[in-house]
């Protein structure tokens, strides 16, 4: 093998380390405490449905992994900046979440007390802490493409205020 090429093997391989380990150094893990109640695979499917205070038309295409998860936040703790491989439906069960999407220009913070919900794109980075004085629950329901994971840490975003 030739000096060249053994080069271009040796500083391809130091680049590719370097990469993963900075992409790990500059995600921000959650601090929540999480516990995955369930996950399943579902056929494609159209699901219509119209009634008095009700209209829903949701449709998946193609297969889809549908999982539910219970976290807490403890006062104080967030869930690291991430994105989702797909749409995540999030339900305040008890307390007081603030979130932060980085798709918003100002990335202002959206609040949610228990019983409100937050419809997540999963499309940019964004955060959910909790900035109150007291803990806080949420009942979060991910639409994911069949076997994808439902969370990709991401760095902070240079348009959202740093915690």
């Amino acid at each position: 093998m030739s000096k060249t090429r053994i080069a271009v093997i040796f500083i391809s391989t130091i680049t590719m380390a370097v990469t993963i380990y900075t992409g790990l150094v500059r995600a921000t893990p959650s601090t929540g405490s999480s516990t995955l109640i369930g996950r399943g695979t579902y056929d494609e499917f159209k699901i219509k449905r119209e009634m008095p205070g009700l209209e829903l038309d949701l449709r998946a295409r193609t297969d889809v992994d549908i999982a539910t998860q219970i976290i807490t936040f403890q006062k104080g703790t967030d869930s690291g900046w991430h994105k989702h491989p797909g749409p995540v439906f999030i339900s305040v069960v008890s307390g007081t979440m603030t979130f932060y999407d980085s798709g918003d220009p100002d990335c202002s913070p959206v609040v949610r007390t228990t019983g409100q919900g937050f419809v997540d794109l999963g499309e940019h980075a964004h955060i959910a802490r909790n900035e109150s004085g007291l803990p806080a629950t949420n009942v979060v329901t991910y639409f994911v493409p069949v076997g994808a994971p439902l969370r990709i840490d991401q760095p902070q975003p240079s348009n959202c205020p740093k915690f």
